[in-house]
């Protein structure tokens, strides 16, 4: 299920990092944070849902390799969009 057209707009307009920004890092990872929770919250009522189960895993490693890439290149910002997000790491 793909994120509303405004809900979307609203987490690009919070995590961009200039005005232009559509693409940055940031906003992918919120992005992917958004749809990670609508996802695990169709898996609580679907458990056979397999195909559901692995699109949500390989969300889960998008979103890893670019908090890794984020991590590596601006640590400051990755410790910032952890805390933003509610995310461990």
């Amino acid at each position: 299920m793909p994120i509303a057209a405004p809900r979307k707009a609203q987490l690009v307009k919070d995590y961009r990092t200039h005005d232009q920004d559509s693409g940055s890092a940031e906003v992918q990872i919120a992005l992917l944070t958004e749809r990670i929770n609508e996802v695990a919250g169709h898996l609580k009522g679907h458990l056979k849902d397999h195909h559901s189960r692995r699109g949500l895993l390989m969300m889960v490693g998008k979103r890893n390799r670019l908090l890794r890439y984020l991590a590596r290149t601006d640590p400051q910002g990755y410790k910032a969009l952890i805390g933003r997000l509610s995310l461990r790491k």
